[in-house]
């Protein structure tokens, strides 16, 4: 299986998916980007997204 085609963990549903967008570090699947695009700024929702998100500027450690 070829690296594009492996399910990869969304950051936003934290559920395996096949397709979407990397942003930075964080791979959000089509379903999430979409709902994100769709969120108005005065939905609760919003503020979900923005919580997950912050994680994109922090830069994962291996030890």
């Amino acid at each position: 299986m070829s690296e594009e085609n492996k399910c990869k963990m969304c950051g936003i549903c934290d559920t395996e998916k096949d397709h979407g967008i990397h942003l930075y570090n964080m791979f959000i699947c089509n379903e999430c980007e979409k709902e994100i695009i769709q969120t108005e700024p005065s939905e609760q929702k919003y503020h979900y997204f923005l919580k997950k998100m912050r994680s994109i500027n922090q830069t994962t450690q291996y030890s």
